[in-house]
């Protein structure tokens, strides 16, 4: 391999937000209903080789790049997906345990921080995971819908993410550019 050329952790943040933003789509809108014949049951390959394999390794060149957020992020991820898809739940309350467990993976790489875009995404898939977690343990056809409209935003703003970071487009949220009372006309 070329030293001049390097699978940074750079890239492998863009192949990880891809395989991320691809599995939660196709789990999103399969869940959702909204494509005629496609359920959430036409996702678990994606989630499985996509989401699952793929995911897990890439968290793995990560940590391996030093990249210790997107390593850990992406990895547990991967595993989470993986499991996902080969699991089968004995219960509607085994799912929605696995759900709520999956949600409290999201809500810590929510809190542990990186990137504004990266942020949205984990606190979007934490609240995917948690509606979903509730809609199992309540039997809501409703709330399913609901978390999986999220899940399919979530896959969105990882896949703008990823080809953001490729065609240079803007990746920072807008925040607040100056100090305490100061307002854009002054």
């Amino acid at each position: 391999m070329d030293n001049d050329v390097s699978a940074g952790s750079g890239s492998t943040t863009v192949v990880g937000r891809l395989a991320l933003g691809i599995t939660l789509l196709a789990f999103g809108l399969g869940t959702t209903g909204v494509i005629d014949g496609v359920a959430v049951s036409d996702a678990v390959s994606v989630a499985h080789y996509v989401g699952g394999v793929a995911l897990f390794l890439i968290g793995l060149l990560a940590l391996r790049d030093r990249d210790g957020f997107s390593g850990t992020g992406f990895a547990a991820l991967g595993a989470l997906w993986f499991t996902w898809a080969v699991a089968g739940h004995s219960s509607a309350n085994a799912g929605g345990l696995f759900l709520l467990l999956f949600a409290l993976v999201a809500l810590t790489l929510t809190l542990a921080g990186g990137d504004s875009l990266g942020q949205v995404v984990h606190g979007l898939l934490f609240l995917a995971m948690l509606v979903l977690a509730v809609a199992q343990f309540t039997d809501s056809s409703a709330l399913t819908k609901v978390g999986g409209w999220v899940a399919a935003v979530s896959g969105a703003v990882a896949w703008y993410a990823a080809t953001a970071a490729l065609a240079h487009w803007p990746t920072a949220l807008p925040g607040r550019a100056a100090g305490r009372g100061v307002t854009a006309a002054g």
